[in-house]
């Protein structure tokens, strides 16, 4: 049998989570922290966007519109998640996707004017290679913008850990901008952007204890994390 890469069994469970419709469920659940994301990156129509962790494409169809001269590369590690995203977005000329792991980008040096990741960092077999690699497709002056809900500096997310099917970084703030850093990247800055959707009264499901902690969760806010690729002098 060959020797396992660290992502097949990221691969695996993805593909199971692809299979059981719980891409299509992501749009819902992250809508609420990204939309101020895409904000802050101040998109033009010609920028070429990577989006690592793509899942059943739903940020790369929205990011395709926003920047119809220029180009979208959805990514992500689970073959079967980039196939319902591919079926999804085949008559967007501008918007492609591709497997692949985040150590090892399948994709030229100095390609992209911005990278996005939306709740995926955490499971990165390797993030400090991870980042090393987007920093490796952007183009000096792009940037690289991470947003993660689980991390160490909220308290009210620390038991995904025992309930995810695959191993995560649990990281504080400063751990991630330091990664960034390490990569080369500058004007690192680390903020929270608020979850203001609505919360159920009463909480069923298993992330967390009951709708008093969601709401303690949602207050604390999901962990965006950004820099630059320095440009010559």
């Amino acid at each position: 049998m060959p020797d396992r890469k660290p992502h097949d069994n990221l691969r695996e469970e993805f593909n199971r989570w692809a299979e059981v419709g719980r891409g299509e469920e992501m749009e819902s659940h992250h809508l609420p922290i990204v939309l101020p994301v895409i904000e802050k990156m101040y998109l033009a129509p010609t920028d070429n966007v990577l989006d690592v962790g793509c899942g059943t494409g739903w940020l790369a169809r929205r990011l395709a519109a926003l920047v119809p001269e220029g180009r979208v590369v959805g990514m992500d590690v689970s073959d079967e998640m980039v196939r319902r995203a591919r079926g999804a977005a085949a008559d967007l000329e501008n918007l492609l996707f591709i497997a692949g792991g985040v150590e090892e980008i399948p994709w030229e040096a100095n390609f992209f004017t911005r990278a996005i990741s939306v709740e995926s960092a955490y499971y990165w077999p390797d993030p400090a290679a991870g980042l090393r690699e987007i920093f490796r497709v952007l183009r000096e002056g792009g940037s690289a913008w991470v947003a993660i809900n689980y991390y160490r500096d909220n308290a009210h997310c620390h038991q995904w850990g025992e309930l995810l099917g695959v191993p995560a970084h649990l990281l504080a703030a400063e751990d991630w901008a330091a990664l960034f850093r390490e990569a080369g990247f500058a004007n690192v800055e680390h903020e929270r952007i608020l979850d203001n959707s609505p919360t159920p009264e009463t909480y069923r499901g298993k992330w967390f204890r009951d709708a008093a902690q969601m709401r303690a969760f949602k207050r604390e806010g999901a962990l965006l994390v950004h820099g630059r690729k320095p440009e010559p002098g």
